[in-house]
C-alpha cells in the first residue's frame, strides 16, 4: 500500500471553516487549475503559511542573540582580516 496525501486523513480529524465565497472560488479553481483535491490546497496553504512563521520565530530568535552582542571584533583579528586582503589599484 502506497502512503500518500490522503492516507488516514478522516482517522484524525475534519473541520469547518468559513471562507468569504470569492476566495472559496478562487481556491476551488486553483485546486483544479493543479489538480488536487480542496482539501489538499487548504493544508499545502495552511502548512506553508505556518512555516513561514516558523521562519520568522528563527529570526527572532536570532536577532534577539545577535543585539546583545557589541558586533565589534578582536582587534587582532581585524588585522589579520585586513592584512589578508590583496591590494588594488584604484586610480
Amino acid at each position: 500500500m502506497t502512503v500518500g496525501y490522503n492516507f488516514g486523513y478522516t482517522l484524525a480529524m475534519k473541520t469547518a471553516v468559513s471562507i468569504p465565497d470569492p476566495i472559496f472560488e478562487e481556491a476551488d479553481d486553483l485546486a483544479k487549475k493543479l489538480g488536487m483535491s480542496r482539501s489538499q490546497l487548504y493544508a499545502t496553504a495552511v502548512s506553508q503559511f505556518i512555516e513561514s512563521f516558523q521562519d520568522e520565530a528563527v529570526t527572532t530568535a536570532l536577532n534577539k542573540i545577535y543585539s546583545a552582542t557589541t558586533g565589534s571584533a578582536d582587534p587582532v583579528l581585524q588585522q589579520l582580516q585586513f592584512l589578508s586582503l590583496p591590494e588594488e589599484d584604484w586610480s
